[in-house]
């Protein structure tokens, strides 16, 4: 099975209007799905161009924001579900901070045809996310997307440099996993980029980054970005030899392309140069203070 991807380079934009955003939102997704994309990602927290459309004294409020954006959830869907249905196309949507029994989480939403069908909640938080922002660590859960040409997981910026999250996906029957991602430095993308590569090696499956880019100085949040989208794989044979499918331009807004083929990463697992996949499944995982669930969702 093979899928088309498009993964952004995704700049942190100034809003007249919610549907001035709407607008924005439309159009990225026709362009896309324009290529023929069928799964397309958006980075972390690229949702907070939205803070633009709020008063002044929210705007600058990092706290205060992120209740508003909550507030806004209900519309914010179904923007993104328009957009998945009439494209064609699945999505996974840009993270956006909601607030759940009373904490505020960075949830990635994914929308298809169907409508919304899921979410996957960042589980390791940042300096930034713990100190000065207040967001936290969301439910130990982690699902995994099933479509028709495969399956996919999402691991959000951080958590895409621990190994936990992405093996127990591919344990589980993810053959892709996305990496949504905003960093405003570039030792930041560096480390997300690293992260994406080593489970991909560890875990024989394809990785790929997307990553919020420029600069949106009248946001406390998401103020500076360096970016750039990726597809990474394990180094093996018909595969690259050093694992880096392809790269994005740095700091350019665009997206970025690569159609992604499953058998592969089939053929490898049976009779590559080595199996790390499955000597994967000798070395157990876990959180010490929390069970994680695995739930899987049809898209």
């Amino acid at each position: 099975m093979k899928v088309r991807v498009a993964t952004a380079q995704y700049p942190i934009t100034q809003h007249s209007s919610f549907d001035a955003w709407a607008n924005h939102v439309h159009e990225w997704v026709a362009e896309a799905s324009a290529k023929e994309a069928q799964l397309l990602i958006f980075p972390e927290y690229g949702a907070m161009e939205l803070t633009s459309i709020l008063p002044a004294n929210l705007q600058s409020s990092l706290q205060g924001q992120v209740i508003e954006l909550s507030n806004l959830q209900e519309k914010f869907i179904d923007v993104w579900t328009t957009a998945a249905q009439q494209n064609h196309v699945t999505i996974v949507a840009p993270s956006l901070p909601v607030i759940i029994n009373g904490r505020p989480v960075n949830r990635a939403m994914v929308f298809s045809e169907k409508g919304y069908v899921g979410y996957q909640d960042k589980f390791f938080m940042t300096r930034f996310e713990n100190e000065e922002w207040g967001i936290s660590s969301g439910e130990k859960v982690l699902t995994i997307f099933e479509a028709s040409w495969g399956k996919f997981g999402i691991q959000i910026c951080y958590d895409v440099e621990f190994p936990i999250g992405s093996q127990l996906l591919a344990s589980e029957g993810a053959q892709l996993i996305v990496a949504p991602s905003c960093t405003e430095t570039i030792r930041g993308a560096t480390r997300v980029h690293i992260g994406a590569r080593a489970r991909a090696l560890e875990n024989q499956i394809y990785t790929a980054v997307s990553q919020t880019v420029g600069n949106a100085l009248w946001s406390p949040a998401v103020d500076i970005n360096y970016g750039y989208a990726a597809f990474y794989a394990t180094p093996d044979k018909n595969l690259p030899e050093e694992g880096i499918i392809s790269l994005g331009e740095t700091q350019k807004p665009t997206w970025h392309y690569q159609t992604l083929d499953f058998d592969l990463l089939e053929q490898v697992r049976a009779d590559g140069q080595v199996f790390n996949f499955r000597d994967q499944q000798g070395i157990a995982t876990k959180l010490l203070y929390h069970k994680i669930e695995l739930k899987k969702v049809q898209v």
